[in-house]
C-alpha cells in the first residue's frame, strides 16, 4: 500500500493539483454561472457568479467576478462588477446577460434579490465610462428594476434575462426563465421594450414545456444554415434558424426551430421532454451556459459552469469551487439537427510537445499507454477505423435496452465492436481511470455509435461522485472513421466526438493519476480488433488565469 501512495508528499497535495491549469476559474472561493460575455475595445469580458467570501453557493452574497482577456485562454481579474447595493438587489446580483446596444454601448441585464421576500427582479446596469475598456465600474439607473414576477409566477421563480435582440420595427426583446405556479411547466416569457428602459410582457411565452420544472439561465440565438461564421444576435432572415437553450434538470438542453418577430412566433422542430432525447450542449457535468457573438471573428461562443462533484468539505480544503468549460465555438451542422460545438483555436497555442502514432492496431484487451507528453495537461486527437461491420444475429438488438445499460463502460449488450477508446488521468497500475470510449451496437436496420464517460474508477478517494455518461454519436459507422479529442486538464476532461456532435465532460479527482504520475492509455475492451488509424497528443503549457488582478 505504500507504494501506491508514493506520489502523494502530504495530506493535501492532491487538492492542489487536481486544480486546473487552462480552464477559468477564480484564485479562491465559489464560482457558478457564466453571465455576459463579450467583446468590447480590444478586450474579452468574462462575469460569473461569486461568493468571495467561500467555496460554497450563498443566498445572500453572490456578486460578479469581473475578469478580461484579449484571447480567451490568459485571464486578468478585475474588481467585481455587481455586489449588492440597493433594495432591489441587496440580498444578490444573480445571473444576466449584456446586450450591445447600436451605438455600440454596452448595457446588462441581470437578476436581483431584493429586500421583499427575496422577490427576483431583473435589473439594467451601464457602465460608468464607456471610453474605458475594461469596463471596471458599472453604475445602476434609477428607474430599477425594469421587471417583477407575473402574477402566474412564484417571486423566486423568474430569473435569468437572455441577451436582447432588435426586430427590424425596431423593439428591443428579451426572454426570462420562469415556472408556472404550481405546476411544473418551465418557459421563456418574452418582454418588449422600446427604449431598453420600460419593459412590457407579451402575452404569450416564446416557449414552454410541461413536466420540465424551472427553466434557468435560457439562451436564444440565430445560427446560420450555410456555414460555420456566427451572426449578430438581433439577426433574423431566411438564411438562419434560432436556438432556444434552457438549463433544467442538471442539463442544458436546446430546440433548434424558426423564429418570427412579426408575430413572436418560435416554431422548434420538437419539444422539450426532460428525457434523453432531448438535444444537449454536454452529456457530462455542465450547466448554465451562456453564448455570445465574438464580432471579431465573426463567431458564436459558448461558455458553461461546471460544478465540483467532490464534497463540501473537500471544497473547503482546497479553498475553492467552480470553474468553466473551455470556450466553445457553436454552429449548425450540415443536416440542420443539432449544433457542433469546437474549443475555441485559441486554445491550441497552448500546445507544446507532440507525439503522433498511425495504424496501429488496438488488438483485443489491449492498454497500451501513449509516453511523451505531459498526461495530466494534455490534448489528444485519435481516429479509429473498424475493419469490417458484419451481421450477427446473436447480438441482442439495441433497440432493446435501456440506455444505462448502453452506456455502461462494462456492459457489452449489444456490442459488435468496443468498448474502446482512451484511459485518461490513469495510474501506473490502472486501479484509476476515466475511460472515454466508444461501442458500436445493432440498432434498427443498421448501427450505431454510442460514446460515454465512466468515472467508476476514476478516483480512490472517498466522498467523490463518480458518474457513467452518455449519448449517441450521429455518424454512421459504415461510412465513417470515429474520431475523438480529449482535453485533460488535471481534473477535467473535455471529450469531444466526431468534430464535435456530441460532448461529454466529467470532472474527476484521482489520488494517484496526479502530475508526473498520470498516465493515458490507448484501449479495446471489445471481441473484435480495432484500428487507431491516427493519434496526436500535445502537452498543454499553463495559461495565465487570474493570477495576477488589477486591484
Amino acid at each position: 500500500m505504500a507504494a501506491e501512495h508514493e506520489n502523494i508528499q502530504d495530506p493535501n497535495q492532491n487538492e492542489v493539483l487536481n486544480r486546473t491549469s487552462f480552464h477559468f476559474q477564480p484564485q479562491r472561493n465559489w464560482l457558478n454561472d457564466p453571465n455576459a460575455p463579450m467583446y468590447y475595445k480590444g478586450f474579452y469580458h468574462l462575469f460569473y457568479q461569486n461568493n468571495p467570501l467561500a467555496p460554497e453557493f450563498s443566498r445572500k452574497r453572490i456578486i460578479w467576478g469581473h475578469s478580461v482577456s484579449q484571447d480567451m485562454v490568459n485571464w486578468i481579474q478585475l474588481e467585481p462588477a455587481l455586489s449588492p447595493s440597493e433594495p432591489y438587489d441587496i440580498n444578490s446580483c444573480w445571473s444576466g446577460a449584456a446586450t450591445i446596444l447600436p451605438d455600440g454601448k454596452p448595457v446588462i441585464l441581470y437578476t436581483g434579490l431584493d429586500n421583499n421576500n427575496r422577490s427576483q427582479v431583473t435589473v439594467v446596469a451601464e457602465p460608468k465610462d464607456v471610453s474605458d475598456p475594461l469596463l471596471r465600474e458599472w453604475v445602476k439607473p434609477k428607474y430599477n428594476p425594469v421587471m417583477v414576477p407575473p402574477s402566474n409566477v412564484y417571486h423566486d421563480c423568474f430569473r435569468d434575462p437572455t441577451t436582447a435582440w432588435q426586430g427590424e420595427d425596431g423593439i428591443w426583446r428579451v426572454l426570462i426563465g420562469a415556472k408556472v405556479k404550481d405546476t411544473e411547466t418551465g418557459m421563456a416569457i418574452l418582454y418588449r421594450s422600446d427604449d431598453f428602459i420600460k419593459w412590457t410582457k407579451y402575452p404569450v411565452n416564446l416557449l414552454e414545456a410541461e413536466e420540465t420544472g424551472m427553466w434557468e439561465c435560457p439562451d436564444f440565438f440565430p445560427v446560420s444554415i450555410t456555414g460555420k461564421e456566427g451572426v449578430d444576435t438581433s439577426v433574423n432572415n431566411a438564411n438562419v434558424r434560432h436556438v432556444l437553450k434552457a438549463s433544467f434538470g442538471g442539463n442544458d438542453c436546446y430546440v433548434i426551430g424558426k423564429y418570427s418577430s412579426e408575430n413572436e412566433d418560435f416554431l422548434g422542430d420538437y419539444e422539450f421532454t426532460k428525457t434523453s432525447a432531448d438535444l444537449r450542449y454536454d452529456h457530462g457535468t455542465f450547466y448554465a451556459a451562456k453564448a455570445f457573438f465574438d464580432s471579431v471573428k465573426s463567431r458564436r461562443i459558448n461558455w458553461g459552469w461546471v460544478v465540483e462533484t467532490d464534497s463540501k468539505e473537500d471544497d473547503f480544503k482546497k479553498g475553492w469551487a467552480g470553474l468553466m468549460a473551455l470556450p466553445r465555438e457553436m454552429w449548425l451542422d450540415t443536416s440542420g439537427k443539432r449544433l457542433i460545438q469546437w474549443p475555441i483555436e485559441e486554445i491550441n497555442h497552448l500546445r507544446t510537445k507532440s507525439v503522433g502514432l498511425n495504424c496501429c492496431e488496438i488488438k483485443i484487451g489491449a492498454a497500451f499507454e501513449i509516453s511523451g507528453i505531459t498526461a495530466a495537461q494534455a490534448d489528444v486527437e485519435v481516429t479509429f477505423n473498424l475493419p469490417s461491420l458484419e451481421d450477427n444475429p446473436e447480438i441482442l438488438e439495441a433497440d432493446h435496452v435501456d440506455d444505462a445499460t448502453l452506456f455502461d463502460r462494462d456492459s457489452s449488450v449489444g456490442c459488435v465492436y468496443g468498448p474502446f477508446g482512451l484511459l485518461a488521468l490513469a495510474s501506473n497500475d490502472l486501479s484509476e481511470q476515466t475511460a472515454i470510449f466508444f461501442k458500436v451496437i445493432h440498432r434498427g436496420n443498421g448501427y450505431a455509435v454510442v460514446m460515454g464517460s465512466s468515472e467508476k474508477r476514476s478516483s480512490l478517494r472517498d466522498g467523490v461522485k463518480k458518474y457513467s455518461h452518455g449519448t449517441f454519436v450521429d455518424i454512421n459507422p459504415r461510412q465513417e472513421k470515429i474520431s475523438l479529442r480529449c482535453l485533460i486538464d488535471h481534473s477535467i476532461i473535455e471529450s469531444y466526438a466526431a468534430g464535435g456532435k456530441s460532448v461529454i465532460t466529467s470532472r474527476v479527482y484521482p489520488k494517484l493519476a496526479i502530475g508526473e504520475a498520470a498516465k493515458l492509455y490507448v484501449f479495446n475492451d471489445g471481441t473484435r480488433g480495432v484500428t487507431m488509424s491516427s493519434l496526436e497528443a500535445w502537452s498543454m503549457r499553463n495559461a495565465q488565469i487570474n493570477t495576477n488582478t488589477t486591484y
